[in-house]
């Protein structure tokens, strides 16, 4: 027994953890809600979610002798004690331990097992469920104060465990999908972190945010296995001045005297032989943009429920890491009529505001279809670049389920623009097929040109982020 007198929480605590636990306390309304509507009734229930939430987001775990415990906090020790003994909870603890947030996540996913709890504790105490089969119900069924390790209580214990594990960890599955970094939310205040899971969870986008996870993991591997002007496959022999391919003959050369100023003057001419290969274009330099149709057809769903628009954004979101990755702008236009365009900046020297990617990837314009608005739109900005930091090479991809005309006077001032500044352009015909023929005006937009029907395949445009 303690000096002081029978203990009323059963997780032992320095001043230092009633601190953590007060400031959440204060900082959460879901916690303080549930402490109040359980106090009301219970007047052990706040000594037991503190508990639950120490027992949760302490490193170490010292649980009371079940003999300090005050008798009315008896049941408050067995719940934490199953807790602890459960195998769901120590890989709850992986997710929680050291982060108050996630701590109080679990305590809220284990509300409906505390009620419950408690409900039953106060009817066995009361007599209320008193008499059945010579037995309190409650005590069949949690058991008594007095008998510890009861199996209602181990198998409450487990569920609630389970439950609040798969809360934690479906939300930092959707924090990953979205690209929000521990860092980032350590340093979010309690209740904006809650608001942003909440618009994960509810977004338009939510259901396939694991679709876009696996978007963004794809393409880090590819980025992973990119070489930039990789020698490829040997496909011949030309000239130039590349030393690095120089044919065996060539060099066999240099070994004569009276041949040595042959191979500097050929040198200097760029009419060495050397090995010809095919291989992976050199990256660009300036702006990466992704245009998105958002049009009512995009809506469609394909395989697996997804939409074309969903597909779409979620490469669109994965050439904005691209782009990151290689220091470069980046650009999101939403398009769908020629009066509907929306225009997502996001410059490299800055962080990607998360505001911003989520109202991107949420947006939808309806409507019909028209490239010369966004296409225009892009290669002003490419213009831009090129005339205020002469960064040319930019990266424009177009992702569309549409085939759509163009004047011949744009395409005029489109196929100059694209001469002067050298940017390239990726077709990607989202569940529309004729549009990748040749014939049709995406591919004489586009430089390269894929179509995509499975909706729930995320390499199917995994060349894009080997070039790009």
């Amino acid at each position: 027994m303690n000096a002081s007198g029978p203990a009323r929480t059963a997780v032992a605590a320095d001043r230092f953890d009633r601190l953590t636990w007060r400031d959440t306390y204060e900082q959460a309304a879901g916690v303080r809600e549930l402490a109040m509507e359980l106090a009301a009734r219970h007047e052990c229930a706040e000594d037991l979610l503190a508990d639950v939430f120490l027992v949760a987001y302490k490193a170490r775990v010292q649980v009371r002798e079940r003999t300090d415990m005050a008798r009315s906090r008896l049941v408050n020790h067995e719940f934490v004690s199953a807790l602890v003994e459960s195998p769901e909870f120590v890989e709850l603890r992986r997710d929680t331990v050291g982060d108050p947030y996630a701590a109080a996540m679990a305590l809220l996913a284990q509300g409906h097992a505390l009620r419950g709890l408690l409900e039953r504790e106060a009817q066995e105490r009361t007599g209320e469920a008193a008499g059945r089969d010579g037995k309190g119900a409650v005590e069949a069924a949690v058991g008594t104060p007095g008998a510890p390790g009861s199996p209602g209580v181990r198998a409450a214990a487990r569920s609630a465990a389970a439950k609040a594990s798969h809360a934690v960890r479906q939300e930092a599955s959707l924090m990953r999908a979205w690209g929000v970094g521990p860092g980032e939310l350590e340093r979010l205040p309690f209740e904006e972190r809650a608001r942003l899971a909440e618009r994960l969870r509810t977004g338009r986008l939510a259901d396939w945010a694991e679709l876009i996870g696996r978007f963004r993991q794809m393409a880090a591997g590819e980025r992973a296995r990119k070489v930039e002007n990789t020698t490829g496959e040997l496909v011949g022999v030309t000239l130039g001045d590349d030393l690095s391919r120089v044919v065996p003959s060539e060099l066999a050369g240099l070994g004569v005297p009276a041949l040595r100023a042959v191979f500097a003057a050929r040198y200097a001419a760029g009419e060495l032989m050397l090995y010809d290969s095919r291989g992976e274009q050199p990256t660009g330099l300036g702006a990466v943009i992704a245009c998105v149709d958002t049009s009512h057809s995009m809506y469609e769903a394909g395989p697996g429920g997804v939409t074309r628009e969903v597909w779409a954004k979620a490469c669109a979101l994965a050439l904005l890491d691209q782009a990151r990755a290689a220091g470069r702008d980046f650009v999101g236009i939403l398009f769908s009529a020629a009066d509907k365009v929306r225009v997502f900046r996001f410059p490299a020297d800055r962080p990607a505001a998360l505001e911003a990617t989520l109202e991107f990837a949420e947006t939808f314009l309806g409507g019909g279809t028209s490239y010369q608005a966004p296409l225009g739109a892009a290669r002003d900005l490419l213009e831009r670049e090129f005339d205020d930091a002469a960064r040319a090479r930019g990266d424009i991809v177009l992702l569309t389920d549409d085939d759509c005309g163009v004047t011949e006077e744009w395409m005029r001032g489109w196929n100059a623009a694209k001469h002067r500044l050298g940017f390239r352009v990726f077709g990607v015909a989202v569940g529309a097929p004729r549009a990748a023929e040749s014939d049709s005006v995406l591919d004489a937009l586009c430089d390269n040109l894929r179509s995509v029907e499975d909706f729930t395949d995320v390499h199917a445009a995994a060349d894009l982020f080997r070039v790009i």
